[in-house]
């Protein structure tokens, strides 16, 4: 048992340090995991020996990683892209393992060997690129939908694999029976639970869901989980496989976007023991010793993939620039990868050299992916002469649509709220010039008569062109912190006069974003607020003329009387923005509190972040009270903050510092 919890404490402690330190240099987690485990693992330091505890970990983060993956399956989105899926995606599958196996066994490797060599280097970081590609917002530019679809089919593709690898471990003359045997089982099992556990899952969901208590809903949703999981390994098959099946079943319900919400916490964290025990297999010294062949393993599996999804790619349509920057953000391995490897060698498909080695190439290869990613513009610039006349050809189509206008207002973003913007503005006789990266919106719109370009609103050439120089204001349409901020920082820079709109959930980032120089910012659940207010005032007889008075008075007030609000129980989903979001708190003064007495402005609560929106003395409310105003027993302080500093601030009020 105390080897066990050394084992905790240290795969844990390790994690929460390489997040931290990753984090703070805004690089992946997952590949600070993987130096961890090479660090801390039996051919290192040796802080953790070689144990069936620490494998049994790994094994529950693939479980969790292959249940995310399968929440995210949906026929609908597969049939959308079913051409780059079933197209680009199975082609690079296929003859990445075809062209390997063919290395593989003329380097008489063995074909089982050769087998799971190609399906492991066959397979791309979902979790490295998908992020990355959303931090860019990249997901929806023409490359991104190929990686969108390939990773998809990799995802797909690794569940045969998972059956067939433990398979293979038989002899020779027992392997047809065993093929055969697992096929037939994983084919009964798919059946039974695709087409006989749907009604189930989602009746007995219905079930938990009534009973209104998130401890049972989560502790139901590890339960169906593992308990799949527990029901493929019973029949021979992976636990990963029976994670996958569940996740299907659940994606087909109305639940799939609560369950993804509370399995996040348990994925992340076993997915990154997982990396830390694969980290912990590679010996460094054995592949030091072997860094020659290291380096030919990885140069030569990223260009093969490289090559093959850029000819994938242009065969299908794609144009060159796109073709290059899919084929950067997929010629790396991926997590799956390694699954296949750890898998192998553990039914000892593969030697243990072989796989230190392989191993050893695919997570430089990982290490790789972000660099390649964060720099494809520039290498694709470099790299296709026709990208050069395509942005250029481009950035002319903007400007001339904006050449003819003049005092126009440029939205950043023509989704459903960027259109009905244009739509109000243009009917009130304000010209609009809209930059959108959605190449069928733009098509579609563009067609219909709207003013609308393709065109990445986030680069100050885009921003130019669309004519910047001459708008009256420009509106970020779309709720993402990061893109407002580089939009921000590029007005602030070259045309600081010019006023800026921008569009947020709620009050959480209001201050930031005027902070970076925004003129406005709406948010969204406060405007809804208004709204509902002052329909409810006109039905109850309230003269409208007043009702636009007191609207505009918050809103001038930048919705300082609507900032905050008082949680419940049922405001704590585990959303991770949610911890920015200021709260309303009450504090209630009993005569031994260190307030009781003294004047709010020798509390400084401003210095810990925190105001006083108001103080109920008795029955009379003091809203804004000054800082002179003294406080007494029994006084109720509103306080406003974010959670961690109200409860600095009520230390403060209660205890002094």
């Amino acid at each position: 048992m105390s080897n066990t919890l050394q084992l905790v404490v240290i795969l844990l402690a390790s994690a929460v340090l390489v997040v931290a330190v990753f984090r703070t240099f805004g690089a992946p987690p997952l590949l600070g995991y993987l130096i961890v485990g090479v660090l801390i693992g039996p051919h290192a330091l040796g802080w953790i020996p070689a144990s069936r505890e620490a494998s049994y970990l790994a094994e529950f983060g693939v479980v969790f990683l292959m249940f995310s993956i399968a929440l995210e399956f949906s026929l609908g989105k597969l049939f959308q892209i079913r051409r780059i899926v079933f197209g680009i995606g199975l082609f690079q599958v296929a003859l990445t393992l075809a062209v390997v196996f063919a290395i593989s066994l003329a380097l008489d490797l063995g074909w089982k060997a050769a087998l799971v060599l190609g399906a492991a280097l066959a397979m791309s970081s979902t979790a490295i690129v998908s992020r990355m590609l959303v931090e860019k917002m990249q997901l929806d530019t023409p490359h991104g939908r190929e990686v969108f679809g390939v990773l998809l089919f990799q995802d797909l593709a690794v569940v045969p694999f998972l059956v067939l690898v433990p398979a293979l471990a038989a002899g020779e003359t027992d392997l047809t029976l065993r093929l055969g045997e697992a096929a037939l089982k994983a084919v009964v099992i798919l059946g039974i639970v695709l087409f006989a556990g749907q009604r189930l899952m989602r009746s007995w969901f219905h079930i938990v869901a009534r009973r209104r208590s998130q401890e049972l809903f989560i502790l139901n949703v590890l339960l169906i989980t593992l308990g799949l999981a527990y029901v493929t390994e019973l029949a021979g098959l992976s636990l990963a496989l029976g994670a996958f099946l569940a996740g299907i079943l659940i994606a087909e319900t109305e639940y799939r976007h609560q369950v993804e919400a509370d399995i996040k916490p348990f994925r992340e964290v076993l997915l990154g023991l997982f990396f830390v025990t694969v980290g912990m297999q590679l010996d460094a010294r054995l592949v030091w010793a072997n860094l020659a062949l290291v380096l030919f393993v990885l140069a030569s599996s990223m260009l093969l993939k490289f090559a093959l999804i850029a000819l994938l790619s242009r065969a299908f349509g794609g144009t060159p620039g796109t073709s290059l920057r899919s084929a950067l953000a997929l010629c790396q391995s991926g997590e799956f990868g390694l699954v296949l490897m750890v898998l192998a060698a553990g039914n000892g498909v593969l030697e243990g050299e072989l796989t230190h080695i392989v191993t050893a190439a695919m997570l430089l290869s990982m290490l790789f992916a972000p660099v390649a990613i964060h720099f494809s513009d520039r290498l694709v610039m470099r790299w296709s002469s026709s990208e050069w006349m395509l942005r250029s050809l481009q950035l002319h189509h903007i400007a001339v649509q904006s050449l003819a206008i003049e005092g126009h207002v440029v939205i950043c973003g023509y989704g459903r709220t960027g259109q009905r913007i244009a739509h109000l503005l243009e009917q009130a006789g304000v010209r609009t010039m809209s930059l959108d990266l959605d190449p069928e919106r733009v098509r579609e719109a563009a067609a219909a008569g709207e003013t609308v370009v393709y065109g990445d609103s986030s680069r100050s050439e885009a921003l130019v062109a669309a004519g910047i120089a001459r708008a009256r204001a420009l509106i970020v349409t779309f709720s993402d912190l990061q893109a407002a901020e580089r939009i921000l920082a590029l007005v602030r820079e070259s045309h600081p006069s010019l006023p800026v709109v921008v569009r947020t959930l709620d009050d959480a980032d209001l201050d930031r974003l005027m902070a970076a120089g925004a003129a406005e910012v709406v948010p969204e659940t406060f405007e809804s607020s208004l709204m509902l207010a002052s329909h409810a005032l006109v039905l109850l007889g309230v003269p409208l003329r007043q009702v636009v008075r007191q609207i505009g008075a918050v809103r001038r007030d930048r919705y300082q009387m609507l900032r905050g609000f008082f949680e419940g129980e049922s405001d704590r989903a585990g959303d991770e923005d949610q911890a920015r979001e200021p709260r309303l708190h009450s504090v209630t003064l009993d005569a031994a509190s260190h307030a009781t007495g003294r004047a709010l402005a020798a509390l400084d609560l401003d210095s810990l972040g925190v105001s006083v929106a108001a103080v109920r003395r008795r029955d009379t409310r003091i809203a804004k009270p000054s800082a002179a105003t003294v406080l007494q027993q029994g006084d109720v302080l509103v306080l406003l903050g974010t959670p961690a500093d109200l409860a600095a601030a009520d230390m403060r009020l209660m205890q002094g510092d």
